[in-house]
């Protein structure tokens, strides 16, 4: 029997067959068309490993080693330590590997009957910079168009972006879109394998996107060439914008950007020429100390030439996690309440009366961020792995040694984290369990479980239902199948008039996804126009100096997946590229006497790391590469964050490089 379910890595979301062990792209589904990446491929072998929690762990100290527990005694400790402990310093550190079913009751739970909005996520790390740009420029935090888009567009700009290597599928997706005609303009400070692809390769200098796009914006204001009809319709602030860019600094702008004033030329040729235009971005925008900003700027040049809510158009920011999205549906961030409402009176009436509790707090939680730095005495984190992803990890380590209760909830056994856990509690993984999950474009589909749930494993939304149940919500917390909780997750998204999830039926999401907001079709903004904003490059990133002269990018490497607790294991993965290893221009490993292979530290103010080099022509100058597979290279990054979002800044830390000796 085929059973057809969604891979469980990046945020493309493609669909899977399986049969009898055997894993297959599903050719009828529309995101991959049969297409699967090498690590949708070996999903199978992730469960099958040495590597897995299996049963509840617990020790008094950190210093102590764990012992085996049950169920019942380790969730009436943490039951019993949430009960003595005021809500302000109690934590919840969650995932965008959770499904959304679980994602519901942890949030659930946290906010509305525990009363801590210390619920936040690890998508806060990535992709909350385009979420508050969302919700400032159109009024919610919605994607105004899909990845099929490309298809109907003329140009696609990907900045900050490695869809080769990071969304292999929507890349070979984009090659095809080519065949058809789609020019591809790839903007990056690294010639990554996307730019192989691109018609016009920019390789901009790194924290330099406001400076180019605001090049673009002030050009289309210049020149004339912005939809005066559509602004006046649509749009608000275009005057305070104009007389803003009357002064804004074109020299310095393009000096800025590292780039010729032939190459930007080139792009403008060919964007001026293009009637559809798609901009896709990730990372590289979005994890920076002006990560809002950057998304603000590049927004901007959608609504000034109205290339918004238009087929082969739009701004698409590209989800690193699988349910990266549907985490921030359920309110899986900090920062707002459950479907997209914030801490307003209306809205906490709203959800109190929905889930029959009194005990919702009025203001924004802690960030996953700030979490650490907060005194917290119980911190829970499920599914993702704080001390390797977090910023100034010798910081990061201080900080989670002083939490008395630290319980991690995970499917494997080897995280960074796991040192600093007092208990650890078997989840069950991809395959084991079943639940919704929404990819990048707001198509959400059933992830099917292929196999039996490991022997005291659980899935994530029971754990978080037996601590509901120890703190006294029996009723509350009443679910039986993860059914029932995505109906009653409908039933809320019918609070948020543009979230229309009550349309889609569970037992035909695996093989027919539904995507919701299909009517959104103008801003969700109270006056229903878009707003533009005015920013500028405050060049609010770690300045490079005489001791520290490289800046550090950080990114995924194609067949890795965050530390590589499931893609170390399969010998396939391995091959293509190493999981340790720092990109370095020619021309400066020529100056500091540097190989290719040879053994070198890469050190900043904060700490250092040892890897091996691959000198290149394909990075700038002063810059480095480090790929987030090596468990270390968060030693080196800084904690500055952006002040909005509260997203760290991963791509513009001050390090120096030499040859150990």
């Amino acid at each position: 029997m085929i059973i057809k379910s969604v891979c469980g890595y990046c945020g493309v979301g493609c669909g899977l067959e399986y049969d009898k062990e055997k894993l297959i792209g599903d050719v009828t589904y529309p995101t991959n068309e049969g297409k699967l990446c090498s690590k949708g491929i070996s999903e199978l072998i992730s469960i099958q490993t040495s590597t897995r929690l299996l049963r509840p762990l617990y020790r008094d100290s950190i210093y102590d080693e764990y012992k085996s527990t049950d169920w019942d005694d380790v969730v009436t400790k943490i039951a019993d330590k949430i009960k003595s402990t005021s809500k302000e310093k109690i934590g919840f550190y969650l995932s965008g590997q959770l499904l959304t079913e679980d994602y519901y009751v942890a949030n659930k739970l946290g906010k509305g009957f525990i009363g801590t909005n210390n619920v936040d996520t690890n998508s806060r790390t990535c992709m909350s910079s385009a979420v508050v740009a969302y919700k400032k420029s159109i009024g919610a935090d919605f994607v105004p168009l899909r990845m099929d888009d490309i298809f109907s567009s003329d140009l696609l700009i990907l900045v900050g972006a490695n869809t080769a290597e990071a969304h292999v599928v929507f890349h070979n997706q984009i090659k095809k879109a080519k065949k058809q005609g789609l020019k591809v303009v790839v903007i990056d400070p690294r010639q990554t394998d996307t730019a192989k692809a691109a018609d016009l390769y920019l390789p901009l200098r790194a924290g330099s996107d406001i400076d180019f796009f605001n090049l673009i914006s002030k050009r289309l204001i210049d020149e004339g060439l912005y939809n005066k009809e559509f602004i006046d319709k649509h749009v608000n602030n275009f005057e305070q914008l104009k007389n803003k860019f009357k002064r804004a600094p074109v020299t310095k702008m393009l000096k800025r950007t590292g780039l010729t004033k032939g190459q930007f030329e080139e792009f403008w040729q060919l964007y001026i020429s293009s009637e559809n235009i798609v901009s896709a971005w990730t990372m590289g925008l979005n994890q920076s100390a002006q990560g809002v900003d950057k998304n603000l700027a590049l927004i901007n040049t959608h609504l000034l030439s109205g290339k918004i809510f238009k087929k082969g158009n739009g701004p698409l920011s590209l989800t690193g996690q699988p349910n990266a999205m549907g985490g921030r549906e359920v309110g899986g961030l900090s920062t707002s309440l459950a479907v997209h409402l914030d801490f307003d009176a209306s809205s906490i009436k709203k959800v109190s009366k929905f889930w029959k509790t009194n005990n919702i707090d009025n203001k924004p939680g802690l960030t996953a961020t700030q979490m650490l730095e907060a005194d917290l005495d119980i911190l829970i984190i499920c599914h993702t792995d704080p001390v390797y992803h977090l910023p100034n990890r010798h910081k990061v380590e201080k900080l989670i040694k002083k939490i008395p209760m630290v319980v991690e909830i995970n499917a494997y056994d080897n995280s960074e984290t796991s040192k600093f856990a007092h208990i650890k509690l078997p989840a069950a993984p991809w395959g084991e369990k079943e639940g919704t999950q929404t990819n990048l474009d707001r198509s959400i589909t059933k992830q099917e479980k292929l196999t039996r749930t490991s022997i005291d494993c659980k899935p994530d939304w029971e754990i978080f239902q037996l601590i509901a149940r120890k703190l006294g919500f029996e009723k509350e917390f009443d679910y039986k199948h993860p059914k029932e909780i995505f109906q009653e997750y409908q039933e809320m998204t019918k609070l948020n008039k543009y979230m229309d999830m009550h349309k889609a039926d569970y037992d035909k999401l695996s093989y027919k996804p539904f995507v919701w907001g299909q009517d959104v079709n103008n801003f969700l903004t109270k006056d229903k126009k878009a707003n533009l904003y005015f920013v500028e490059n405050k060049l609010l990133s770690e300045k490079t100096s005489m001791k520290y002269p490289f800046v550090l990018l950080t990114g995924r490497t194609r067949d890795q997946w965050h530390s590589g607790t499931k893609t170390n294991l399969p010998q396939t993965l391995l091959k293509y590229k190493e999981l340790d290893f720092v990109e370095i221009n020619n021309e400066d490993a020529k100056e500091l006497d540097i190989k290719t292979d040879d053994v070198v530290t890469i050190s900043s103010v904060r700490g250092q790391i040892t890897t091996k080099a691959v000198v290149t022509n394909k990075i700038n100058k002063n810059t480095l590469f480090v790929p987030i597979s090596n468990r270390s290279v968060n030693y080196l990054t800084n904690d500055l964050l952006d002040k909005e979002s509260f997203e760290p800044d991963y791509n513009h830390s001050a390090v120096k490089i030499y040859k150990k000796v």
